[in-house]
C-alpha cells in the first residue's frame, strides 16, 4: 500500500475516533455535572450512593468497563449492544465520573458569600448558580478539564478491544498486509488532534481571564 492509500484508510478510522470523542464529551459533561450535584447532596444516602458509584468507576480500568458493557448483557440473556454504542456508554459513564469530581472541586471552591449575595438580590439558588457561579467554576476547572479531555483522545484507542474500527485498529488491520509503519503514523493524527485541543483550551482560558482578581 502506498502512502496516500494508507492515509485515506487511517482517515476513515480517524473519523470514527473523532465521533467517539465528540459523543463522549456531549454526554459526559452534562452527566458529570449532574453526578457532582449528587455527590454534594445534603441527603446522606444519595451522597453515599453517588460517591460509591464514582469510586467504583474510577477504580476499575476503562478497558474492563468497555468489555462489561459489551459482553455482560449477552451473558444475562439480554440483547447485545452494538459495538460502537457499548463504547460510547462505557466512555461516557467513565468520564462523567472523572468530570464530576472536577466540577465538585470547582463548585466547592466558590465562596458561600456569593450565593448569599445573589439571594439578597432576590435571585433563586438556581439563578445564582447558572448566572453567577457556573462561569467562575468553568474558569477554575478549565486546566484540569483540559487534561481529562486530552486523555480521552488517547483512550479512544481502547475501543479496539471489542473490534471497533478506530484509527489504531485500522492501522493494525493494515499491518496484516506486511507493513508496520502505519502503526507509528497514527501518532501524527493524535499529535495534531491534541495540538488543536491545546490551542482551543489556551484560547478559552484567555477569554475567561476577566475572572482574575
Amino acid at each position: 500500500m502506498g502512502f496516500w492509500e494508507v492515509t485515506n484508510s487511517l482517515l476513515s478510522g480517524f473519523r470514527s475516533t473523532c465521533l467517539m470523542f465528540a459523543l463522549t464529551l456531549l454526554i459526559a459533561l452534562p452527566l458529570g455535572l449532574i453526578i457532582s450535584f449528587g455527590s454534594m447532596s445534603k441527603f446522606a444516602p444519595l451522597r453515599l450512593l453517588v460517591k460509591t458509584f464514582v469510586w467504583i468507576i474510577r477504580g476499575v480500568p476503562l478497558m474492563l468497563q468497555i468489555m462489561i458493557v459489551f459482553y455482560v448483557p449477552g451473558l444475562m440473556g439480554v440483547s447485545v449492544l452494538p459495538r460502537f454504542s457499548a463504547v460510547i456508554i462505557a466512555f461516557s459513564v467513565n468520564y462523567a465520573c472523572y468530570f464530576s469530581e472536577i466540577f465538585r472541586g470547582g463548585i466547592e471552591s466558590i465562596s458561600r458569600s456569593q450565593y448569599e449575595a445573589g439571594q439578597v438580590l432576590g435571585m433563586t439558588k438556581t439563578q445564582v448558580f447558572f448566572r453567577v457561579i457556573l462561569l467562575q467554576v468553568i474558569k477554575r476547572i478549565t486546566a484540569p478539564m483540559s487534561n481529562e479531555v486530552i486523555t480521552l483522545v488517547k483512550d479512544t484507542a481502547l475501543a479496539r478491544v471489542i473490534m471497533v474500527e478506530e484509527i489504531l485498529k485500522t492501522a493494525e488491520n493494515i499491518m496484516t498486509k506486511g507493513i508496520i509503519w502505519p502503526l507509528f503514523y497514527t501518532g501524527v493524527f493524535y499529535l495534531l488532534f491534541v495540538g488543536v485541543l491545546t490551542l482551543l483550551f489556551g484560547c478559552a482560558e484567555k477569554k475567561m481571564s476577566y475572572f482574575r482578581t
